[in-house]
């Protein structure tokens, strides 16, 4: 089957008009006078593969490919090749029956590439000729003068011709490809771990604040559910307490009422019988009894008032005491203007700061302190006052005894009435003296109700509205001195939460979230990443086993057909390819540094071919003992074995049969009849031998307008019509 059917050539080089080249047989020759342009045609083939190197092509520039023009024929400002090929065996691994490659290069050194009309990459281009067994390397395009280009190679730079002769080009992409897939994982995951180094003492510092937090949340559910306990009994007790002692007020002042209405019809009775001056002064002296009663039982409540005021107060004041946080932020606040101050100006002046700030803390005290004050000597004056009343009562009593003993000797009949008025004012004085202290707890649970109603707001800032939502105590009341160790707890417990603070604690959970799932996220991708990485290697390390095998197996099949085709063409001999292995030297990179960070030499072993080879009745030990006819040879052989262990589509030989004697010719005229059964051949050449295996000759010739031209003529229609 011809797989190249059509090149197309339009201002290339010497072709500065467009022409075409059909290849409708298996073998197609190009010949012409020296300087006709000929060559050009194979460098057009190697142009549209996708050929970089403008040396390989005789040029400097993109530019030097296209038609510079001549005095019949203006210059071109491009220059375009396409090749076409029958893929109807689909050996091009794309879905069409015809594909055209095509290459436009322009004046400013940009190319395009086209297939099927379709602008594509270079390296879509190069990936699909090398799944086709057409490489880079060239080996089935020998050019002019390059037809022992693998004799003259390295062993290194042989042994990829041989494997890109091989088809081993794809299986190398693969590797190159995986490697540089590999080296990207790694930075990748080198980045992934830089960033992760950068996260992580983030993630510890938040970390920390996290568990601070915690622990004062644990702390402020604690003092929630110990507060709502406390509140539901102290609010249980406030209400029931209350209520007890009003209604028992309520009782006393029942009776007292009652006492006081007997004890006024007593004094009634009284007065009215006793007409005698002991009876108007015992009455007198009576009624000044019971206004001095009154006016101590009004101080008494007093002194009570201000004794339950006091009580409140002096719990209050436990609480305004400074703590020792404020009184540290005030010595941080000033510690370094001391250490900085440098005049007595700036001294006093800080020193008058110092003495504003810790007044400040102490004003609440101070102000409890006054108060205090003011309350005890109001206390001690009602009590001195009380005294005095008590006294004067002692008095009146005992001058109203000593009337009442005079008065029982000359009145007798009027003492049991006396006695019941002094008996109804004993129950008196005694009911006022449960009603004043009914009243002292009732100024003590209005105090307490107070308090509690403080501690309400300030535990539903501090610790929360649910601390302050609750009900009835579940329980049976607790005792008062239980209930006021509570109070003491729970006040200890709100001071190391303002110590701890909440402030922007919900900030901070949010950025420990994210900076975790940051972290997660890294890790993750630092796993996905070394999975990513072991596949790689694992991957490379088979296409290097597949490409040792293969290409071992290769080998070995080009040393049968190489000695084979040397045998030929020397009629005799041996020749053979051999794979061995030398030092090459680099230099290392920074990834390479020994322990001293110095860059130095590298050694590193590589693999290539050399030939050895046995010439009938000559001891050759190397190449450049060869004779330019022989390396001709040796070249040829093994450019033939390698076409025919793994043939190209097409093979384009230019003129190297150039050097071959008459005899050498027919050789290489029937290896090229014989080779043309695997792949198809474009020759351009001079021999005539090599003209007679062509079914199809083109002759290029150039004018005066130096416009390469061509002639076709096709033998075999010719031969028929001759028959």
């Amino acid at each position: 089957m011809m797989n190249l059917t059509r090149l197309e050539i339009s201002g290339f080089k010497s072709f500065a008009k467009k022409t075409t080249f059909d290849f409708d047989s298996s073998v197609v020759a190009i010949v012409g006078p020296n300087g006709s342009g000929k060559s050009n045609v194979a460098e057009a083939i190697r142009f549209v593969l996708g050929e970089q190197s403008m040396k390989s092509m005789r040029g400097k520039r993109g530019e030097d490919m296209i038609w510079n023009g001549s005095q019949q024929v203006p210059r071109m400002s491009r220059a375009a090749v396409a090749l076409t090929f029958d893929n109807r065996s689909k050996f091009l691994d794309v879905d069409f029956d015809e594909v055209v490659l095509e290459r436009v290069v322009h004046r400013d050194g940009t190319n395009e590439y086209k297939l099927n009309n379709s602008t594509v990459r270079l390296k879509d281009i190069v990936e699909l000729l090398a799944r086709a067994n057409i490489g880079q390397t060239g080996h089935h395009i020998i050019s002019q003068g390059e037809a022992d280009k693998i004799l003259a190679a390295t062993a290194r730079d042989r042994k990829e011709m041989l494997e890109d002769a091989l088809g081993l080009k794809v299986f190398q992409y693969k590797k190159e490809e995986s490697v540089r897939k590999l080296d990207k994982t790694q930075e990748n995951m080198r980045q992934v771990e830089a960033l992760r180094r950068e996260v992580q003492p983030h993630v510890r510092f938040l970390k920390r604040q996290v568990d601070k937090l915690q622990k004062a949340e644990e702390l402020r559910v604690e003092a929630m559910q110990r507060y709502q306990t406390y509140f539901a009994h102290e609010t249980h007790y406030v209400s029931e307490s209350k209520v007890a002692f009003e209604k028992e007020k309520a009782e006393i002042q029942k009776k007292l009422e009652g006492i006081t209405q007997k004890i006024r019809e007593a004094r009634t009775v009284l007065s009215e019988n006793a007409d005698s001056k002991h009876s108007k002064e015992i009455v007198a002296l009576s009624e000044e009894l019971d206004r001095l009663r009154e006016k101590r039982v009004q101080k008494a409540q007093d002194v009570a008032r201000v004794s339950g005021q006091l009580d409140a107060l002096s719990q209050t004041k436990e609480e305004h005491q400074v703590p020792q946080s404020a009184l540290e932020r005030v010595i941080e606040k000033h510690e370094s203007g001391f250490m900085a101050s440098g005049s007595l100006e700036q001294l006093q002046t800080l020193v008058r700061g110092l003495v504003a700030d810790l007044r400040n803390l102490l004003t609440a005290t101070k102000n409890d302190d006054s108060r205090i004050g003011e309350l005890e000597r109001e206390q001690k004056t009602l009590k001195a006052e009380e005294g005095a009343l008590v006294q004067e009562e002692e008095q009146a009593r005992k001058k109203l005894d000593t009337l009442r003993t005079e008065l029982d000797n000359a009145r007798t009949e009027e003492r049991d009435q006396e006695r019941a008025l002094f008996t109804l004012t004993t129950d008196e004085k005694e009911l006022r003296h449960q009603l004043e202290l009914i009243g002292s707890k009732l100024e003590t649970v209005s105090a307490d109700e107070i308090e509690l109603k403080r501690e309400l707001g300030e535990v539903a800032v501090l610790v929360g509205r649910a601390a302050v939502d609750f009900g009835k105590p579940s329980a049976s009341p607790k005792e008062r001195k239980d209930q006021l160790e509570e109070k003491r707890e729970l006040q200890k417990i709100k001071i190391r939460l303002e110590e701890m603070g909440a402030a922007g604690g919900e900030d901070v959970m949010k950025e420990y979230q994210e900076v975790t799932e940051r972290e997660e996220y890294l890790e993750k991708e630092l796993n996905d990443l070394r999975q990513s990485a072991t596949s790689l290697q694992q991957l490379i390390s088979e296409l290097e086993e597949e490409l040792n095998t293969r290409f071992k197996e290769g080998i070995k099949a080009i040393n049968a057909e190489f000695s084979r085709f040397f045998g030929l063409m020397f009629d005799g001999g041996s020749a053979q390819l051999v794979l061995v292995k030398e030092t090459a030297r680099r230099v290392r990179s920074l990834e390479d540094e020994d322990d001293n960070g110095v860059p130095d030499d590298m050694e590193k072993i590589v693999e290539g071919i050399e030939l050895s080879l046995s010439i009938p009745r000559k001891r050759i030990k190397s190449l450049v003992m060869l004779s330019g006819g022989e390396r001709a040879l040796t070249s040829i052989a093994l450019i033939f074995a390698m076409s025919s262990v793994n043939p190209p589509p097409f093979l384009v030989l230019d003129e190297t049969d150039a050097a071959l004697d008459e005899a050498n010719s027919r050789r290489y005229g029937e290896m090229i009849t014989a080779l043309s059964e695997k792949s198809q051949l474009a020759l351009i050449t001079h021999n005539r031998e090599t003209m007679s295996r062509a079914g199809i000759l083109y002759g290029v010739t150039m004018g005066n307008d130096g416009v390469s031209k061509v002639l076709s003529v096709k033998l075999e229609e010719a031969v028929a019509v001759a028959k």
